[in-house]
């Protein structure tokens, strides 16, 4: 019997004063495939509950529909209509009163639809009552929308089933701004430090940088996978990915402009779909563009990193994309904030603080300007760690990777992650 809503730790974000204030992150949900749902509520704001978990990502493939009424209303609805996947009731009634309304329904509910019960008393005798009378949850309003979503999730998915892959975009709200080397180096980051798998998809398919990146040419990779949704499978999926590490493998794009790249909102989905289900870590290196599909991705992705460099452009296009987010994304937390190129000699720039203080989000990270080692490892085909494992910026990797991938325990290092950083801040702004 569900209680209370799952919370988790977000981080935190500044607030009106500039304080930084712990932010509630959504659990570890699962999606929730194509379901029909109808609800019947007595109370308003339960219904308004309903409906907020309708719209969040996780319940964009279930179709919701909300009526007032509660038992009653359900009752004499589906005495004329077939009953649809799922029913959540809500019910203030007293025990023996929900039991025999619930028997009532029974008599016109099709084989295999489930119910979900919302009740306002909370008593485990009736909760085993309803369950051995073949009711599937029973909550105790007032509920969440989390609390709304899991219920749902945990009826559909197989719980010996593992665990599906969380997915980490990468996007740079300008073009050029570092995004895609960043997000190459935190996924080879979460692969060795964590022991992790991890799958690196380059979605820029006319002009990705991973193969160059990782020294690698590959055959196959995205488009094979998009062109042939009827094939997509994880025996298929893995004979197109490039093995760049043991635990780091690589979905590579063509970087070809033999054809054009024009795609649906949800061409992308069942290639996200098939990596999650046997991948622990997926990392989207989504290309700096707007269209529908590469807003689909932002919106549906577990964990958003915005890639963006200290000046007006950068910034102005950043408050696009984080009120966009947060519109589309109401349930989820604001996109992490990484900055990258930061301090070149003799550029006016925006103060990292000061630029993510305009989106009131806290910069996760402030790369600085290092043209000389970032260079030589892209044309060396290595990351940061295999040129110099010992240079400052690893230790920046390494915390972006901590927070992106979910893990709650963050390793302590020996030295600061910033301290060196830091340092060469303060010689450049001397210089």
């Amino acid at each position: 019997m569900t209680t209370a809503a799952a919370q988790g730790n977000y981080g935190a974000l500044p607030d009106e004063t500039g304080t930084l204030q712990p932010v509630v992150q959504a659990p570890e949900i699962r999606s929730v495939p194509r379901i029909s749902l109808q609800a019947f509520c007595i109370d308003p704001e339960t219904a308004k509950v309903i409906e907020a978990a309708g719209e969040d990502r996780r319940m964009t493939k279930a179709h919701v529909k909300v009526h007032m009424g509660g038992i009653p209303a359900s009752i004499e609805f589906y005495s004329q209509a077939p009953t649809p996947n799922l029913i959540v009731l809500e019910s203030a009634a007293a025990p023996d009163v929900l039991v025999a309304d619930l028997d009532r329904l029974a008599e016109f509910c099709d084989a295999g639809t489930k119910v979900i019960v919302i009740g306002h008393v909370n008593d485990v005798a009736l909760y085993r009552e309803l369950i051995h009378r073949g009711v599937s949850e029973y909550l105790v309003a007032p509920i969440s929308v989390f609390q709304m979503i899991g219920a749902v999730g945990e009826l559909y998915c197989d719980p010996q089933s593992a665990p599906l892959g969380r997915t980490i975009a990468f996007f740079g709200v300008k073009g050029g701004c570092g995004a895609s080397t960043i997000a190459h180096n935190v996924a080879w980051s979460i692969a060795r430090d964590f022991q992790n798998e991890v799958v690196l998809a380059d979605l820029d398919l006319p002009f990705g940088t991973a193969g160059l990146d990782f020294n690698q040419d590959p055959l196959q990779g995205v488009y094979e996978a998009v062109s042939a949704p009827e094939r997509l499978d994880e025996t298929f999926l893995d004979r197109i990915l490039s093995r760049c590490s043991d635990r780091l493998s690589l979905l590579a794009a063509p970087a070809s402009l033999e054809r054009t790249y024009d795609y649906s909102d949800t061409s992308f989905d069942a290639l996200v779909d098939v990596m999650r289900q046997g991948t622990p870590t997926i990392v989207l290196d989504v290309p700096h563009a707007w269209n529908g599909w590469v807003k689909h991705m932002l919106v549906a992705a577990d964990e958003v990193i915005m890639v963006a460099e200290p000046d007006l452009a950068n910034l102005r296009n950043a408050k696009n994309l984080v009120d966009t987010l947060r519109h589309l994304r109401p349930n989820d937390g604001p996109p992490h904030l990484v900055m990258n190129r930061v301090n070149i000699p003799k550029r006016p720039e925006i103060k990292p603080d000061e630029f993510a203080k305009a989106l009131n989000l806290a910069v996760l990270a402030a790369i600085p300007f290092e043209p000389q080692l970032f260079g030589t490892a892209a044309n060396n085909g290595q990351m940061i760690a295999e040129l110099d494992g010992k240079h400052a910026i690893n230790e920046v990797f390494n915390t972006v990777s901590q927070v992106v991938s979910g893990r709650s325990e963050v390793k302590k290092s020996r030295r600061s992650p910033f301290g060196s950083l830091l340092s060469i801040l303060r010689k450049g702004k001397g210089a």
